[in-house]
């Protein structure tokens, strides 16, 4: 049974990593090529599955990580993010730290991809962390949750988009009905799950190499309007794009060009390239100084980015071995309500994939045809089928690892901390959509 292979898959991952302490990396690979030969993959093609799968992760993610990675350091090295944290710390203070994390996740995470979003916040996250000597989790939790949500939820993130088109559903609509679910859910959420005991029990640390050790004066920082510009300059870029997007349509050089400044990588790049004078030369600082802080980045990313890779091999086998078909083949014909089940196949293949972007393209496949004669808001089953895709991040999610290795935790307390969070957010998430879907039917009677 396709669904076992998984499930033993994945005990084999955990006990080659907490019991025999082999590297993610190698045991993610290892355990790739064994649901490959398994699932019947040919021995030739086994390879290729790996490198297509890595190739594909990394090539999503290696520009965003590490270019956003490199402008993080070079902020943190010339006190733009001590500047930035202590700006959050006068207007929140230290015991309002968690909801200015939650507001300017949700702000930022609107528009950006999760990955792209955490990599330039997270700096800050660790600068609090270092300046209030609070818990890392106390602090970064709150903001991992509040992007989650607003990836996973809202348009014009990919998935969400993709599903709007499948479902033929107003983008706008979505995104207005989207946030009044995930606004209060996410921020319930990210309040109240580092207040949980076991999460509080874990004491990470800042892993080295990622930010700035030391402690500015309030003379040696550059100006809040610098930092701030600095920060925000991507989400202006990709922000605009989308909005752009949303709101045009047609072809022209104009709309190329913005889309173009607007993709993550581009944006991300202008950004660096804008930090690298800000922080450098207009400050006093020599190019030497801050291609140091770029150079001390990227090693500290390399693990990173491997492991993520290899959780893209995981997937990919899981894709190619055939288990996406076998879920909509045996959830074909189920007879429950529309929105339920959209998220209920959402669920169960982010469960055996571990990748949301499988899961909402097939889910929203498979109930397709209920839509016509199901009565049902076409929104609401965009945002019923995201909700499903963000349940049960566990070792075949590459988002996992990235969270993992910023956090510094186990894989056992990456389970148990961003596993049981994301679920928490899908249940939620269905409870509100099936909320909102009834008080549309409500209002237009």
């Amino acid at each position: 049974m396709p669904l076992l292979v998984v499930g033993i898959s994945v005990l084999v991952l955990l006990l080659l990593m907490t019991k025999l302490k082999l590297n993610g990396f190698a045991a993610l690979l290892l355990v790739a090529v064994g649901v490959g030969l398994v699932r019947g993959i040919p021995l030739e093609k086994i390879p290729d599955v790996l490198s297509e799968g890595i190739g594909g992760q990394v090539g999503d993610t290696m520009l965003t990580i590490g270019l956003g990675a490199m402008v993080g350091r070079v902020m943190g090295d010339s006190g733009a993010a001590q500047r930035i944290a202590g700006k959050l710390l006068d207007a929140f203070g230290p015991r309002g730290v968690q909801v200015a994390m939650v507001v300017t996740s949700m702000l930022i995470g609107v528009t950006m991809f999760y990955e792209v979003a955490f990599i330039i916040i997270v700096p800050i996250a660790f600068t609090l962390v270092r300046v209030t000597g609070a818990k890392l989790l106390w602090v970064g939790l709150p903001m991992s949750i509040a992007l989650s949500t607003m990836h996973s939820f809202l348009p014009p993130h990919p998935g969400p988009t993709a599903v709007a088109a499948t479902f033929h559903a107003s983008v706008g609509l979505t995104l207005f009905y989207g946030l009044f679910i995930a606004v209060p859910v996410g921020a319930l959420i990210a309040l109240v799950w580092p207040r949980l005991p076991f999460v509080r029990a874990m004491n990470p640390s800042i892993p080295p190499g990622l930010v700035s050790e030391r402690v500015f004066e309030d003379e040696e920082m550059p100006g809040l309007g610098w930092s701030l510009g600095v920060a925000l300059f991507p989400v202006v870029l990709i922000a605009g794009a989308a909005v752009t997007d949303m709101a045009t349509s047609g072809s022209s050089p104009f709309l190329h060009f913005v889309a173009f400044i607007g993709s993550a990588p581009i944006a991300l790049l202008l950004t660096l390239l804008l930090a690298v004078w800000a922080f450098g030369p207009r400050i006093g600082r020599s190019l030497a100084e801050v291609s140091a802080s770029c150079n001390s980045a990227a090693q500290a990313m390399a693990m990173i980015l491997l492991v993520i890779g290899a959780g893209g091999a995981f997937k990919n086998v899981l894709v190619e071995g055939g288990i996406s078909d076998y879920i909509k083949d045996q959830t074909h014909g189920w007879s429950i309500s529309p929105i339920v089940l959209a998220w209920l196949i959402a669920v169960i293949l982010r469960v055996a994939l571990g990748s949301a972007t499988v899961a909402v393209v097939t889910a929203s496949g498979v109930v397709l045809p209920l839509l016509a004669g199901g009565g049902v808001h076409p929104e609401m089953m965009v945002l019923a089928v995201c909700c499903g895709s963000i349940a049960f991040s566990h070792v075949n999610d590459p988002g996992f690892w990235l969270f993992k290795e910023y956090f510094d935790l186990s894989v056992v307390e990456a389970i148990k901390v961003r596993t049981t969070y994301t679920t928490v957010l899908a249940v939620l998430g269905l409870g509100g959509v099936l909320a909102v879907e009834r008080a549309l039917d409500v209002l237009s009677l």
